[in-house]
């Protein structure tokens, strides 16, 4: 299926667009998907046992706690690697971090960094890490697909989406596998509120940005929705707007989205000096720099 060309052959309906990142935006899934299914196996996958607490430390840290927070989880695992590498628990353990050099190879020629791409890539190499990466990434999709049930979208999630599908085109701009933001979309009965879930086999959120919504509609009338630094970027990349969700205060950033920065948003005071005191009330709830490098 050629993802990229659903998203270049969607049509507006609305004059504004809206893209809406999904695990720990919409739903309070990041914690328990990074640390119950992501982060387990990647001790095993990779010989991490013997330095488990430093090892999830640190992974906790790409994934949940910082700058990267979001990020594709084939470049978390690189930026994982990097930060590893230099704590000396590792070293005085015998261990070296992974070596993902093959795998940074792949991520620098291919952007829809999903399983179909990695798995395409591996019927045609030797490389033993590319087919481990490869089977720690479907084994942590089972496990999700398995036992992840249940998730609820945060409060206020609902009534922004209610005032969202009068007056915006909107769409899912994830880099989780489609598969799982389907399921999760439909359970809650929120599926419909947008026109397209696209994920990780649509290419980066910077992609799904600029083939659905740029060029279609006013760059201000463009806003994307999101909870990590990586959705501020594919915004500020494609030059629209950003609405930042606080992680850890989700609850009330819905409850500005809805009964305040939407309507912003729609009357065309959202840029300028109000989106400029929320991205940077946002940008003191991720670090760039690790407690244990201070």
């Amino acid at each position: 299926m050629d993802y990229q060309k659903i998203l270049k052959d969607l049509k507006p309906e609305k004059e504004f667009f809206i893209g809406i990142d999904s695990d720990g935006c919409v739903f309070d899934s990041m914690e328990p998907k990074q640390k119950e299914f992501f982060c387990p196996n990647v001790l095993r996958y990779f010989g991490l046992l013997p330095v488990s607490k430093v090892a999830r430390e640190t992974w906790e840290f790409v994934n949940l706690y910082s700058r990267t927070r979001g990020i594709n989880r084939f470049l978390a695992l690189l930026e994982f690697a990097r930060l590893l590498s230099d704590r000396p628990e590792v070293a005085a353990r015998g261990l070296e971090a992974p070596d993902f050099s093959s795998l940074k190879t792949w991520t620098r020629k291919e952007t829809k960094l999903g399983n179909p791409a990695l798995k395409e890539y591996a019927s045609h190499t030797d490389d033993a890490m590319i087919h481990r990466v490869l089977e720690w990434s479907e084994k942590v999709n089972e496990e999700i697909g398995m036992w992840v049930k249940g998730l609820k979208p945060f409060t206020g999630v609902r009534e922004s989406l209610e005032i969202i599908k009068d007056k915006a085109d909107a769409m899912v701009v994830s880099q989780t596998p489609v598969e799982a933001l389907e399921r999760e979309w439909e359970e809650n009965g929120i599926g419909g509120y947008v026109r397209i879930i696209a994920g990780q086999e649509y290419g980066t959120k910077t992609e799904h940005l600029a083939l659905a919504a740029k060029g279609k509609y006013a760059d201000d009338h463009i806003l994307m929705v999101g909870d990590a630094p990586g959705d501020m970027k594919a915004a500020r990349t494609n030059g629209v707007l950003f609405f930042p969700v606080n992680p850890g205060h989700e609850e009330a950033s819905w409850e500005r989205l809805h009964k305040e920065a939407l309507d912003r948003f729609f009357e065309g005071t959202y840029a300028g000096a109000y989106e400029e005191a929320l991205v940077k009330e946002f940008d003191k709830y991720l670090p760039e720099e690790p407690n244990w490098k201070k």
